[in-house]
């Protein structure tokens, strides 16, 4: 189905004359997952988010759906069994974008846990998580942990333990749900500011004043049910709503920097501690290694969470602390990101000892806020959401609703003919790229096409195919053919749209932006119809964000 920018334009009288039964302000992960879990129980959906969609914390986060290891420390054991059970429910329904990861936890002296606890806390987790027997911990000794990572060379090394996380790509998984939604009926739209509210002559919310952020062009949208699920910026709807009262959200930092793999040689991902009671990861991903993340009270800009000296040198020196030979420097950051925790404030705790359990606020207006939570959790919360919101409806039009349709439904690109285990991705993969190979891409690069897009990979490989036959330039075909699926199917609206939130290269592979982003601005032009000035204004705007994430 295509999901396109342009496309809305045609649409946009049908929006404004629409009563829709569910309103969803936010384009995050939980907005996205509300927005698909109302759309396939039959509740007629709208989403509008100010920025694009995953613009802000679900593009900026560890990039890890987590069984939760770290709440046992808090011994919030509920919600470690629920993010466990919830991992392996995200992964079969988006095999292609969540991948299982070996994780090494160096054990140290004077450490956050001793072999013992280790070990034992590992145990309770794949008990309580419910993880696969292929999975589950392996206590390792320090020659066996130094042969896994062989930069880990700190004295205080005693030994360690294997157990497995998921890495993803946040901002690939927000879109999939999103566009899953969207061939469910619901309306959702990137670029779509919430002004203000409307209310009815009893003081109940209907809608809101919105505007197209890139036209400036006003109109409303009614609703029988709104939901806030705007993450960082929820207290800030809560205040226009005039419900900002008793619990709110505190606001906390989490940096990241990027190596160059080269000079942090890992081949697994590690989970180590920093010398003051927190732990952090370091994640390889091809050619490059991230570590992160800060954990800091934050009071600034929420769009633009900044990074400073000090953020850095906090995680290098925890890097260095555990692989000192690395001695690794400021110089060696190749690029940062940073994002905002929206924490449900607890007096008297620090940062980190704040709970990651979502929260629900309900306004004498009817607004639903919610706030708080996971990314691995986000179905659930999505569901929580949901059953209210028809609860409410059954309640005032007499409809009935199914349950929640979503713990088995595959993701966009993740609809895959077969049970999505690692050899059955890399056997589909092999067999993808056998039929495009005389394109001239390589198999490394077919096959990150492949991870970032799933079964939608055939879409693009059709372009490419096309493209190369009139050009024989095979940079050129699949950077077309890519752009082709992301204007056209993906709601992309700018160049940075492309290159930060559709493929995260800004995050990954940011080398490669100051050879492509000339030749993607003269495609996406094409595709977008922008004249000389528009097309110019985006490629300035993607310099912005790249010296955002290269200057600290």
């Amino acid at each position: 189905m295509r999901f396109s920018y342009s496309d809305r334009k045609k649409k946009h009288e049908e929006t404004v004359n629409t009563n829709y039964d569910l309103l969803v302000i936010g384009g995050g992960i939980t907005g996205a997952g509300i927005a698909l879990d109302a759309a396939t129980r039959g509740i007629k959906t709208i989403l509008i988010e100010m920025q694009d969609f995953a613009a802000g914390t679900s593009s900026r986060s560890t990039k890890l759906v987590h069984g939760g290891l770290r709440y046992l420390e808090h011994l919030e054991l509920g919600l470690v069994r629920e993010v466990g059970h919830e991992r392996e429910v995200v992964h079969r329904n988006a095999a292609h974008i969540v991948i299982p990861e070996k994780m090494v936890l160096p054990i140290i002296e004077d450490g956050n846990l001793g072999e013992f606890t280790t070990s034992l806390a590992l145990y309770v987790y794949d008990f309580l998580a419910g993880v696969k027997k292929s999975e589950q911990k392996k206590m390792l000794t320090r020659e066996e942990t130094v042969e896994l990572i062989p930069v880990i060379d700190s004295p205080l090394l005693k030994s360690g333990a294997l157990y497995y996380e998921y890495k993803t790509d946040d901002s690939r998984l927000t879109i999939e749900v999103i566009k899953k939604a969207v061939e469910f009926g619901a309306r959702c739209l990137n670029y779509v500011k919430a002004e203000s509210f409307i209310y009815d002559d009893n003081g109940k919310i209907k809608g809101v004043n919105a505007v197209e952020v890139l036209t400036g062009k006003t109109f409303s949208v009614f609703a029988k049910n709104i939901v806030n699920a705007t993450g960082p910026w929820v207290d800030g709807l809560r205040k226009k709503d005039k419900s900002l009262k008793g619990k709110r959200i505190h606001h906390t930092k989490g940096v990241h920097i990027v190596f160059d793999r080269k000079r942090f040689p890992v081949n697994y991902a590690v989970y180590f501690d920093t010398g003051d009671k927190r732990m952090v990861f370091a994640i390889p991903r091809q050619d490059i290694v991230y570590v992160g993340t800060t954990d800091t009270d934050y009071y600034g800009d929420l769009k633009n969470p900044d990074v400073t000296e000090k953020d850095v040198q906090y995680l290098l020196d925890a890097v260095n602390r555990i692989a000192p030979s690395l001695k690794l420097k400021k110089e060696d950051v190749k690029s940062v990101w940073s994002g905002l925790r929206p924490l449900i404030h607890e007096e008297g705790k620090d940062p980190s000892e704040l709970s990651r359990k979502d929260e629900i606020f309900f306004s004498d207006s009817g607004l639903i806020s919610i706030a708080g939570g996971k990314l691995t959790g986000y179905r659930i919360m999505s569901k929580d959401i949901v059953k209210i919101v028809s609860k409410r409806l059954s309640e005032t039009d007499g409809r009935e609703f199914v349950k929640c349709q979503t713990k088995n439904l595959r993701l966009s690109g993740g609809e895959f003919p077969f049970y999505p285990d690692t050899a059955g991705l890399i056997d589909y993969a092999d067999r993808k790229y056998d039929e495009v190979k005389h394109t001239g891409i390589s198999v490394n690069e077919f096959k990150r096409l492949f991870y970032r897009y799933g079964m939608n990979i055939d879409k693009i490989s059709e372009k490419a195919f096309d493209y190369y036959i009139e050009t024989r330039d095979t940079k050129k075909s699949w950077l077309k053919a890519e752009l082709y699926y992301s204007v056209n199917y993906e709601s992309v609206a700018t160049l940075s749209d492309f290159f930060i939130r559709r493929t995260g290269m800004i995050f990954f592979y940011i080398d490669e932006i100051y050879d492509l982003m000339n030749d993607a601005a003269e495609i996406i032009s094409e595709f977008m119809n922008w004249d000389e000035k528009t097309k110019n204004r985006n490629i300035e705007d993607l310099k912005k964000e790249l010296k955002k994430a290269t200057v600290f």
